[in-house]
C-alpha cells in the first residue's frame, strides 16, 4: 500500500535524520548539548572524489565513503522537497559541464553521463555528487561513526593490540639496527687503536674540520659576549665585544647547541626568525605553517591574525596585494617572491633548517625569497577543529588527503598572506608524492594554476629496490585487517613520539640515525657529522596508520610500485619502451638523432607522442616541473620518472630543469654538505626564472639571479 504524502515526508525526514546521525560528531540521542550543533547536515565535495561532512555549526568532519556522502545528500534533497529529476533530464541540463569534464577526464565524464550528476553549484545536492568510483591506488577509507559504547570498545581494542604488536615490531627494528652497527663499531675501534682517524675516509673530512672549528670559535665568542652582557648591563659594545648591529643578519641565539625541536631557535642562530600560522584544511585539520623572516626588515604579525581561518581555500575574499599582511611591510619593488617548502615522510619542515646557513630554507631566505615551511596534518601536535586524539576519524586519511587538502590549504594561506597569484613550490620525498597526486587530472588539477614551478627533490613516484626488504615485504603481505590489528587505526607507532620527548637530544639523535639508516640503507657520509643529531630532532612526527598502510600495505604503493599507475600499467609501459629502444638506437646509429628531437617537438612523430600520452596523469593546468634525482637512492626510482617525461608519456608536462646527482642518497638532496652547490643554487635560479613576469616586476631580484632571465634554464645535467 502506497504511503500518503504526509507519511512519505515523515519517512524521508526520518531516513535523512538516521543517515545524518551516522555521520555526526556525537550520537544525536546523547545528553551532550553539543550534539545538535555538531549534527551532520550535508556532504561537501572538495573534489569529485573527496567528500567531507558539514555540520550544523559550520564545522567540517573528515572524509567519508562516497556512497555515504551521496546517500546523505540525496536524502536531504528529498526531505527538503527539492525537485526530483531522472537521469536523462540531468544529462540534458548539465551538457556543458559534461563537455568540460570530457576535455579533462574521460572517466569522470562517462560516469557523470551514466549517473546524471552535476557540478553546478545550484544543482540539488542529490545530483551534485560524484560517481562511486575511485582510483585503484586510492581505495575507499573505512567509515567510523560517532562514538558509541561499541565503537569505543572497538577502538580501544585496536589501541591495545597495536600498542603491544607495534612496540614489538619497533623493538625488532631497533635491535636489528643495533646489531648491524656492531661491525662498524669494531672497525671504528680498530682504527682508533691503530692510531688512525676513522673520519679521514669521509668525502668532506677537511671541510668538516674547518666548519667544526668555525662553529667552536663562534660558540666561545657567543658565550664570552653573553657573560660580558651580564656583568656590564647597558654597555654591551665595549671592552672587546664585537659590534654586530651593522650586520644584515644578526644572530640572537648562540652557544652550545641544546638539540631541541624548535625551528625558531635555529633560525635565530643565523640571524633570522620564525612566526607560526595555524591553517585549517577543508576537512577541519589544523596544521602548522612556519614563516621565515629577517627581523631587521619585517615585524611578526599579531598572534590573533596567525590563528586558523575558515576551512575554505582560494576564496574570492582572500586578501589582495593591497590587504595582504606580508607584502605591506616591503616597499614597492622590494617585495619577496613566496616559496613554500614541503617535507618528507615522518619528518617535519624543520628538516630544511638543520644545517645553519647551508640549510635550504635559510639559504633561500637570505637569497631574497619569502620562505614558508608547510607541515602536514597531525605533525608534532595533532589538532582538529572538532575531533580528539583518540577518535579514529582523526587518523582516517592517507596521501591523497594530504595532497588534496593539506597542500591546497597551505598554498591558499601563503597566497592570501602575500598577495601573489602564484608561488614556487619545493618538495622533498613524500612532499613530492602528495604534490604529484594532487596535480593529477582526476584529483585537483586546478591547483597547478597557483604554482609557478614545482621543484621535486628526490621525487617519490616509483618505488626503488628497497621496497623488497624483509620488513617492508612483511607489511605488504599481511592483510588489511591484520595491518590494523598490528598498527592500529590511530597514530602509527606513537611510542616513537614518547621516545622523542623522553630521551636526551644526543641519545635520541644517535638512535634515530641508526634506526633510519637500517631501514632505508642510507649513510651520513655526505652530511656534517657534528649536525647529525640536530637533523633527527625534527623526526618522526605523528602520521596515521592508514597513511602508512597506503605506503606499505598490500593494496597501494608497495604493491603497485607507483603512486598513480597500477603494476599492470607499469609493465605495459616498460614493454612499450623496450620495443622502442631498437628504433631509437637506429636513429642514432644512422646519424638521425634529430628525428627523435622532431618527435619531441611535435614534428613527424607527434602522432606517436599523442599515443604515448593516452594514459597521461596530468592535463594542461599542470605547472612546470624541475627535478633533482639522487642517483644512489634505493628508496625511490627517480630515473624512471625522468624516462616517463622524456618519452612523451606526459604531453602537458614541461620539464624546465632536471639533474641526476649520481653519488647522492635519498636525504643528501637536503642534508649533504655540498647541497647548496649541487641543488640549492639551481633551485634558487629555477624559482626566479619561472616566476610570473608581474611578480618579477614588484619583487627584489634574489642574490645571484641578476643574470637569470625568464624561461631560460640555468643549467643542470
Amino acid at each position: 500500500m502506497a504511503l500518503s504524502s504526509t507519511n512519505y515526508e515523515f519517512h524521508m525526514a526520518d531516513l535523512y535524520t538516521r543517515q545524518a546521525a551516522s555521520l555526526s560528531l556525537l550520537p544525536l540521542d546523547s545528553n551532550d548539548p553539543e550534539a545538535n550543533a555538531t549534527k551532520a547536515v550535508k556532504a561537501h565535495f572538495v573534489t569529485p572524489r573527496d567528500p567531507v561532512i558539514e555540520t550544523a555549526n559550520g564545522a567540517r568532519l573528515p572524509a567519508v565513503p562516497l556512497v555515504e556522502a551521496e546517500k546523505l545528500n540525496r536524502l536531504k534533497d528529498q526531505a527538503e522537497h527539492r525537485p526530483s529529476r531522472d537521469e536523462q533530464s540531468a544529462i540534458e541540463r548539465n551538457a556543458a559541464d559534461l563537455a568540460r569534464l570530457q576535455d579533462t577526464d574521460d572517466g569522470a565524464s562517462l560516469d557523470a553521463q551514466v549517473t546524471g550528476q552535476s557540478i553546478k553549484a545550484e544543482a540539488p545536492l542529490r545530483t551534485a555528487i560524484p560517481p562511486s568510483k575511485t582510483h585503484p591506488l586510492f581505495p575507499q577509507l573505512p567509515l567510523y561513526g560517532p562514538p558509541t559504547m561499541l565503537r569505543n570498545l572497538h577502538s580501544f581494542s585496536f589501541q591495545v593490540s597495536s600498542a603491544i604488536l607495534s612496540l614489538a615490531f619497533l623493538g625488532t627494528i631497533v635491535l636489528g639496527s643495533l646489531f648491524t652497527s656492531i661491525p662498524l663499531l669494531f672497525e671504528h675501534l680498530y682504527l682508533r687503536l691503530t692510531f688512525r682517524d676513522p673520519g679521514k675516509r669521509r668525502p668532506f673530512y677537511e671541510e668538516e674540520k674547518r666548519r667544526q672549528k668555525i662553529r667552536r670559535d663562534a660558540t666561545k665568542a657567543w658565550e664570552r659576549n653573553q657573560r660580558w652582557r651580564q656583568n656590564r648591563p647597558g654597555d654591551g659594545h665595549q671592552h672587546g665585544e664585537e659590534d654586530c648591529s651593522g650586520e644584515e643578519y644578526e644572530p640572537t641565539e648562540g652557544g652550545k647547541d641544546p638539540l631541541i625541536c624548535n625551528v625558531g631557535y635555529y633560525a635565530r642562530r643565523v640571524g633570522l626568525d620564525v612566526e607560526e600560522f595555524d591553517v585549517q584544511t577543508e576537512d577541519g585539520f589544523i596544521i602548522a605553517l612556519w614563516h621565515i623572516y629577517n627581523p631587521k626588515e619585517y615585524t611578526a604579525v599579531s598572534s590573533a591574525h596567525r590563528t586558523q581561518d575558515e576551512p575554505i581555500v582560494f576564496s574570492k575574499d582572500c586578501p589582495t596585494d593591497s590587504s595582504a599582511t606580508v607584502c605591506q611591510q616591503y616597499p614597492v619593488g622590494k617585495q619577496k617572491y613566496p616559496v613554500l617548502l614541503i617535507h618528507g615522510l615522518l619528518q617535519s619542515a624543520g628538516a630544511y633548517c638543520t644545517n645553519d646557513d647551508d640549510s635550504l630554507a635559510f639559504y633561500l631566505a637570505k637569497s631574497g625569497y619569502d620562505v614558508w615551511l608547510g607541515n602536514n596534518r597531525c605533525g608534532f601536535d595533532p589538532k582538529h577543529q572538532m575531533l580528539s586524539y583518540n577518535d579514529p576519524r582523526m587518523w582516517n586519511w592517507n596521501i591523497r588527503q594530504m595532497g588534496v587538502m593539506d597542500l591546497s590549504a597551505l598554498i591558499s594561506r601563503v597566497l592570501s598572506e602575500t598577495g601573489f597569484s602564484k608561488l614556487g613550490l619545493v618538495c622533498h620525498s613524500q612532499g613530492t608524492t602528495e604534490t604529484f597526486v594532487a596535480l593529477a587530472k582526476e584529483q585537483r588539477p586546478d591547483l597547478g594554476n597557483k604554482i609557478s614551478v614545482f621543484c621535486a627533490l628526490a621525487p617519490a613516484v616509483y618505488a626503488g629496490p628497497l621496497i623488497g626488504k624483509m620488513y617492508f615485504k612483511f607489511m605488504r603481505i599481511i592483510s588489511p585487517g591484520m595491518f590494523r590489528l598490528m598498527f592500529g587505526i590511530h597514530a602509527f607507532i606513537p611510542f616513537m613520539m614518547l621516545m622523542h620527548r623522553w630521551l636526551p637530544g644526543s641519545i635520541y639523535g644517535a638512535l634515530g640515525y641508526r634506526v633510519f639508516s637500517f631501514l632505508f640503507n642510507w649513510s651520513d657520509a655526505r652530511w656534517e657529522r657534528d649536525l647529525r643529531d640536530r637533523m633527527f630532532q625534527f623526526a618522526p612526527v605523528y602520521v596515521s596508520a592508514e597513511s602508512m598502510r597506503w605506503w606499505l600495505g598490500r593494496e597501494c604503493f608497495a604493491s603497485q610500485k607507483c603512486i598513480l599507475a597500477t603494476r599492470e600499467e607499469g609493465k605495459r609501459e616498460e614493454a612499450e619502451d623496450e620495443e622502442d629502444e631498437a628504433g631509437l638506437e637506429e636513429y642514432f646509429d644512422n646519424g638521425k638523432a634529430h628525428q627523435s628531437e622532431e618527435r619531441r617537438e611535435g614534428g613527424e612523430g607527434s602522432e606517436g607522442r599523442e599515443w604515448r600520452g593516452r594514459n597521461a596523469w596530468y592535463d594542461k593546468q599542470v605547472p612546470p616541473f624541475a627535478l633533482w634525482v639522487a642517483g644512489n637512492d634505493e628508496l625511490v626510482d627517480g630515473r624512471r620518472l625522468l624516462r616517463r617525461f622524456e618519452r612523451g608519456r606526459e604531453p602537458c608536462v614541461r620539464v624546465v630543469h632536471q639533474k641526476i646527482i649520481d653519488e647522492y642518497e635519498h636525504l643528501d638532496v637536503i642534508w649533504a654538505m655540498d647541497m647548496i652547490e649541487k641543488v640549492g643554487q639551481e633551485v634558487k635560479e629555477v624559482l626566479w626564472k619561472t616566476a610570473p613576469l608581474e611578480a618579477r616586476d614588484v619583487c627584489r631580484v634574489p642574490e645571484g639571479c641578476e643574470n637569470v632571465h625568464f624561461g631560460v634554464d640555468p643549467g643542470g645535467g
